[in-house]
């Protein structure tokens, strides 16, 4: 599998590292030619204001828009979360998304980086047990569509993972853990898609 990382800004190393390490070929993505060449892309944290804007200087938004479109399996993370979402709910002026994923977020929703967590989640499609979750000025999803299905939930029931078909998305940075079982979910999406 090629696997792509938006590598505009954020920890996209850090995925890259974990797709490496999960057997994918993973390359950086910053030009559209390069969203032609792969059977998946992540996009990683960072901070959502900026991705949006380096994504229409760079040309890239519409290309991305029509991947998502078009069935590409696309994994959000934190910032990336914000990015697939159909709406956000406190955006800075003109934000703008890719869309795809039919939920609300909010962005930095637990408060700064000091404010930064981790918590024990149950979510049941992964086997294994509990998936330990960091949060980094994280966002929360604040309504789930229906055409959208959370995955898992904090103890007090807000949603932090999601997906919609090739969506999927998390408010939390797996990649910053040793437990890769939501990028292997994501790679089995894109095997999927490309045996299809």
């Amino acid at each position: 599998m090629r696997i792509g990382v938006l590598g505009l800004q954020g920890d996209f190393r850090e995925h890259l590292a974990v797709m490496s390490t999960l057997g994918a070929e993973a390359i950086t993505v910053r030009r559209e030619a390069e969203l032609a060449s792969i059977d998946g892309l992540i996009i990683p944290g960072g901070e959502s204001s900026v991705m949006d804007k380096l994504s229409r200087t760079f040309g890239l938004a519409e290309p991305l828009k029509a991947a998502v479109a078009s069935g590409l399996p696309v994994y959000g993370t934190c910032a990336g979360l914000i990015m697939l979402a159909d709406t956000i709910l406190d955006g800075m002026a003109g934000q703008q998304t890719i869309g795809g994923l039919d939920v609300s977020v909010r962005r930095n929703a637990f408060g700064s980086q000091r404010d930064s967590f981790e918590e024990d989640l149950d979510v049941p499609v992964l086997d294994g047990g509990q998936v330990h979750a960091v949060f980094i000025r994280a966002p929360v999803v604040e309504s789930v569509g229906p055409s959208a299905t959370p995955l898992g939930t904090l103890r007090d029931g807000r949603v932090v993972a999601v997906e919609q078909g090739n969506l999927l998305g998390t408010s939390f940075h797996p990649e910053m853990t040793h437990d890769y079982r939501f990028h292997e979910y994501f790679l089995a999406k894109a095997r999927a898609r490309a045996a299809g």
